[in-house]
């Protein structure tokens, strides 16, 4: 049962996040109220002006499938405060606004409907809730009607639209797991969705980690997650151009797999409910580049390769994918294999490889000299075991580090 409620996620490896609320129509990231102390009557009356005109969550979860992500994550309530959907213990909600309906409802429907999980992002933390605030800085009776109030918005979202797969939190800051009763919140969020994975960001260990803009795995046996956007920005920030390449992408993805994670990249759609066409060009390319090498992403495992100069390592069973993210020319020596290559191929093109073996190092000859695609070639090893390397015979440390012991 325990494998089969995780096994879809650590075969995805790729997500899409989803930063939106009202802080989209100011356009200056999701933290604008708190670093501009936008003071509260003036922040909630954005919610007037928020009529998402052109939300339609289909283009969206179409987007996921054409990038080859398997599994989109939505704020849902972000610091902001603000709710997608229409609650009944927080007036302060799409119902409410200028949309003047349930914008969750509809983005769960798209994705669904795609084929893909449903994610729902939670805030913790609440810069709209008086409670919040007076909890932490002292008032016991606030912090306790904080989270009874937190305890229901997060049963609402749990019994109002079916199976959700993923439960992401975030900003568990200034209240210990104890304060928020995270084990008993995460025991019914449990009861009501049996199949469903929670993250680790209410205090308590859950599911997986998640690592937040940068790829660190998590240590053998843990699931993880590196959370990281597009551009610099969680929120919609016009201003902000700086979109990682489609190049920067992969590496990123390749990065995350290797190490037996996934990779959950952001981006912010506008205040009309549009993902920006920049970041739309750039996540096509990548779904482009997974649609041949694919299969040296899904499903990746752990392994026993080191680092090499070639870039990193992703393997399934008895296979290496060496993602070349340096091209050496016509030719690429693997050191200290500890099985034998059967078959070398370059996947990028499907060309069969020359492959030279010794007890020290396989030669691989007929590479293009120059990258056969430009986002990043792959190499495909087929080995008699699972890929591992030992370099500890022929070049310990002491060799590399004389000064350090053996």
């Amino acid at each position: 049962m325990e494998t089969q409620r995780t096994d879809w996620f650590e075969s995805a490896r790729f997500g899409m996040f989803l930063h939106w609320g009202l802080y989209a129509l100011l356009g200056r990231g999701e933290w604008v109220r708190n670093r501009e102390q936008v003071p509260a009557d003036e922040y909630a009356s954005l919610a007037d002006r928020f009529d998402p005109v052109d939300y339609d969550p289909r283009a969206w979860a179409q987007l996921a499938v054409e990038t080859g992500m398997k599994y989109v994550v939505l704020t849902t309530k972000h610091h902001e405060g603000f709710c997608l959907w229409d609650s009944k213990a927080c007036s302060f909600n799409a119902v409410n606004s200028g949309a003047k309906r349930d914008l969750l409802a509809e983005y769960v429907e798209a994705v669904r409907g795609a084929g893909l999980k449903v994610g729902f992002y939670y805030s913790l933390g609440d810069w709209h809730h008086p409670d919040w605030k007076a909890g932490y800085e002292g008032d016991t009776g606030a912090a306790d009607r904080f989270m009874d109030y937190t305890h229901e918005l997060v049963r609402e979202l749990m019994t109002g639209y079916g199976r959700i797969d993923i439960l992401w939190y975030d900003l568990p800051q200034n209240y210990s797991a104890a304060q928020w009763r995270s084990v008993d919140l995460n025991a019914k969020v449990r009861q009501l969705q049996p199949h469903i994975l929670i993250n680790n960001r209410a205090m308590t260990t859950e599911d997986f980690a998640t690592p937040e803009q940068h790829i660190t795995a998590a240590q053998a046996g843990r699931m993880w997650e590196s959370c990281m956007t597009l551009n610099r920005s969680w929120g919609y920030c016009p201003s902000d151009t700086d979109y990682k390449s489609p190049r920067e992408v992969v590496q990123s993805l390749a990065s995350a797999a290797a190490g037996g994670g996934n990779l959950l990249l952001n981006v912010g759609p506008d205040p009309a409910g549009r993902i920006p066409e920049p970041a739309q060009e750039v996540l096509r390319q990548v779904g482009g580049w997974l649609e041949t090498h694919g299969q040296a992403i899904y499903g990746s495992q752990r392994h026993g390769m080191s680092w090499n100069l070639w870039g990193p390592t992703t393997a399934r069973d008895n296979t290496a994918y060496l993602h070349l993210e340096r091209c050496f020319g016509d030719r690429l020596t693997v050191g200290a294999l500890t099985g034998r290559v059967e078959r070398a191929s370059l996947l990028t093109t499907g060309q069969a490889l020359r492959v030279e073996q010794d007890e020290c190092r396989a030669i691989l000859t007929g590479l293009p000299k120059e990258a056969a695609d430009p986002l990043m070639s792959v190499v495909k090893l087929e080995l008699d075991r699972p890929p591992a390397q030992d370099f500890t015979p022929s070049l310990g440390t002491a060799d590399i580090f004389p000064d350090l012991p053996a």
